[in-house]
């Protein structure tokens, strides 16, 4: 049985970096020059704060001399962060942090060099993502209006979250916006009502780093939230006219990921789904049916809103059989 890594202390790593004034300087880089979110860059944040933990040489009273680190030293960080039974990403993702650190302090002539330049991260096993079936799809798809229906039934009251339809139409038609575009879930949750344009059946996303993309609007996710909208404006949460968020609580409030994530892990027991089907699989399986149906890379990476075509480039190992049937039709070799 493997044991859980204990939760590192780093409290006086942190406090020695709230005080440096490169430190602070570049959160503040990342912030308004780089629109990340607060969650990342408390990440980036927590990953200098390993490294001191690592190299404490670095600090000392007098505040952090990132100047004297030395490709040495990077090394080191390495092979102790690998060493300790990180693995290869959460290795790849420090050193990642680090190396940005020190392109922020080029920039601002705070050091000569960048010591993590040249230290190549550790090889990645190449996972291919989880994906549902069309049939299993589908059937998740169907699960909210099932599952709230089913538990109204058992209990024959209403749920404390809210009236039963209007929680089983508005988690159907998150889940059908979600895989209608290719959505990472805190994509959906932040969309607003202005953002849905039924006329032109597209919607606006604002993805990482306040990107922003168009996604298709499917007729079934279109069916969905002409439902959704109907059934909020009767339980008094806003007309479809309205501004502000698209998904809401029974308070009218814009729902939290966690709140989509819990209830995500309801209907896919309900559905009798594989318990690591998370929405994210969902973004996975949209993509890949994508390219099955024969559509190109680009235009997946476009929809996904992926800056990298690498990034889309493992959903083409997905559908082997395709391509063996492809080339038996069409290879001269085989004429």
């Amino acid at each position: 049985m493997n044991k859980k890594k204990p939760i590192l202390d780093l409290s006086e790593e942190r406090g020695i970096l709230a005080g440096d004034s490169a430190m602070t300087g570049f959160l503040r880089y990342l912030e308004a020059e780089r629109h990340y979110s607060r969650h990342t860059i408390e990440g980036y944040f927590q990953d200098i704060a390993h490294f001191l933990m690592i190299v404490p040489s670095v600090a000392d009273k007098d505040g952090c001399r990132w100047q004297e680190v030395t490709e040495r030293d990077a090394r080191h960080f390495v092979a102790e962060l690998s060493s300790s039974g990180d693995k290869p990403t959460s290795v790849n993702r420090k050193l990642s942090s680090l190396r940005s650190f020190y392109r922020y302090m080029l920039l601002e002539n705070l050091v000569a060099a960048n010591p993590f330049h040249l230290i190549r991260g550790l090889k990645k096993p190449k996972l291919l993502p989880v994906v549902l079936n069309v049939e299993e799809v589908g059937r998740l798809l169907e699960t909210p209006e099932k599952y709230w229906t089913a538990q109204e039934n058992a209990s024959g009251k209403k749920s404390n979250h809210g009236n039963p339809e209007f929680l089983g139409l508005r988690d159907r038609a998150i889940l059908e916006v979600i895989y209608s575009g290719g959505l990472r879930i805190s994509e959906a949750i932040g969309l607003d009502l202005k953002d849905i344009d039924f006329r032109q059946e597209v919607f606006l996303v604002r993805g990482k780093g306040k990107k922003q993309r168009f996604c298709m609007l499917g007729r079934p996710a279109i069916e969905a939230l002409r439902k959704y909208l109907a059934c909020r404006a009767a339980e008094g949460l806003g007309e479809a006219t309205d501004s502000g968020a698209l998904f809401v609580n029974i308070a009218g409030e814009r729902l939290t990921t966690r709140t989509v994530q819990r209830d995500f892990e309801k209907y896919v027991a309900f559905a009798g789904l594989p318990s690591e089907v998370t929405p994210h699989k969902l973004r996975h399986s949209f993509a890949t049916h994508l390219l099955a149906a024969g559509a190109d890379l680009r235009t997946v990476q476009e929809m996904l809103g992926h800056a990298n075509l690498a990034t889309t480039q493992i959903y083409t190992h997905l559908d082997i059989s395709q391509l063996v049937e492809i080339y038996a039709k069409a290879h001269p070799a085989l004429m």
